[in-house]
This record gives C-alpha cells, sequence and structure tokens, in this order.
C-alpha cells in the first residue's frame, strides 16, 4: 500500500508543478494532496516539501487548521478569472463555458470561506 501512496505523492506533485503554467489546472491542491500522500509514502518527499521555500509555509498552514494566506486567496481568484476570460475567448459557444465558470466561482466562493494564519 505503501508505494500507492508514494505514486499518488508524485504523481499530485507532478500535476501540481504542470498547473503553476497551464490555466485552469489548480497548483495548490494537488501541491496539499502530495503532501497529505507523501506523509503515507515517502518520507523523504513529505520533509521536502515542508522545508520547501514556496510550498512549505502553504502545506504547514493548511495542516495547522484548513488556513490559506489573504495573498493565496488573491493569487488563486485572479488565476481563475483569468482562466474564464481565457475559456470563453476559445470557446465556439459561450454556454459551453458556463460549468467550467461555475465550478471556478464555487471554488473561489469557498476559498474565501476559509481561515486566514494567524
Amino acid at each position: 500500500m505503501r508505494w500507492l501512496w508514494w505514486l499518488l505523492a508524485y504523481v499530485s506533485l507532478g500535476l501540481g508543478i504542470i498547473g503553476i503554467v497551464v490555466p485552469g489546472l489548480p497548483t495548490v491542491p494537488f501541491v496539499l494532496l502530495s503532501a497529505f500522500a507523501a506523509a503515507r509514502g515517502s518520507k523523504r518527499l513529505h520533509d521536502w516539501l515542508l522545508a520547501h521555500r514556496q510550498f512549505g509555509p502553504m502545506i504547514h498552514d493548511w495542516q495547522a487548521g484548513g488556513a490559506v494566506s489573504r495573498r493565496a486567496k488573491w493569487l488563486a481568484s485572479l488565476m481563475m478569472s483569468a482562466s474564464a476570460i481565457l475559456i470563453l475567448l476559445v470557446m465556439p459557444d459561450r454556454w459551453m463555458a458556463l460549468p467550467g465558470i461555475v465550478v471556478m466561482a464555487m471554488v473561489a466562493a469557498w476559498l474565501w470561506r476559509r481561515p486566514e494564519p494567524l
């Protein structure tokens, strides 16, 4: 079972890294999932994630009570807005963009309801 956690940790981290440059693909949830899985499958990866300059503070905040920094909330909201605009521009029929935009709006609403770190 440990190798499945290991695999999930590395696949999620890979998707999170890809999400840095691909609009519409989130980074933070995949990094958090990677940390969760790494804690069960790869101590080395888990330690690396916790010590990482960018990922570490975000993971610590989340583990301390589901907190998300205000900066991360703004950045996520801006990226989701940019993704929504991009989707509207490339979809042949605007109604096809609606499900993705509704999901992003729901995620943004949920995100802004999360506590902020102290």
